[in-house]
């Protein structure tokens, strides 16, 4: 089973920006996802890419503010977050083990097999 570890994470002003990085341990053909969990709320969907990297798809929360890239050759997903905002608060996990891509899915924790420990951000209004 691969082993995920997210760093990157931090505190921020609003409006400021941050790159969250994700290491897996060895090359995934899956799709691998980024999802948050603020305090007292559910896991919630916040970014996906299929095992390319030539698909991505968003929450509508954060659509034009963050972007989802992988970097196969170093078995890495990021995720560059712009225009933070104070609802942006959370711990931001990487997931990976995702389904074969289909435009328009409705992504759920559910979908990935394997997860990583979390990284916090933290956005200051």
């Amino acid at each position: 089973q691969v082993e995920l570890v997210e760093s990157g994470g931090g505190l921020v002003q609003a409006g400021g920006s941050l790159r969250l990085s994700c290491a897996a341990s060895l090359r995934t053909f899956t799709s691998m996802g980024w999802f948050r969990q603020a305090p007292g709320k559910e896991r919630e969907f916040v970014a996906a890419i299929n095992w390319s990297g030539g698909s991505t798809a968003y929450a509508d929360s954060v659509k034009g503010r963050f972007t989802i890239s992988r970097d196969n050759a170093r078995n890495a997903v990021l995720l560059q977050m712009n225009s933070l905002k104070p609802e942006d608060t959370a711990v931001y996990y990487c997931a990976e083990g995702g389904p074969v891509w289909q435009y328009g899915r409705r992504w759920s924790h559910s979908d990935f097999a394997s997860w990583g420990q979390g990284t916090q951000v933290t956005v200051s209004s």
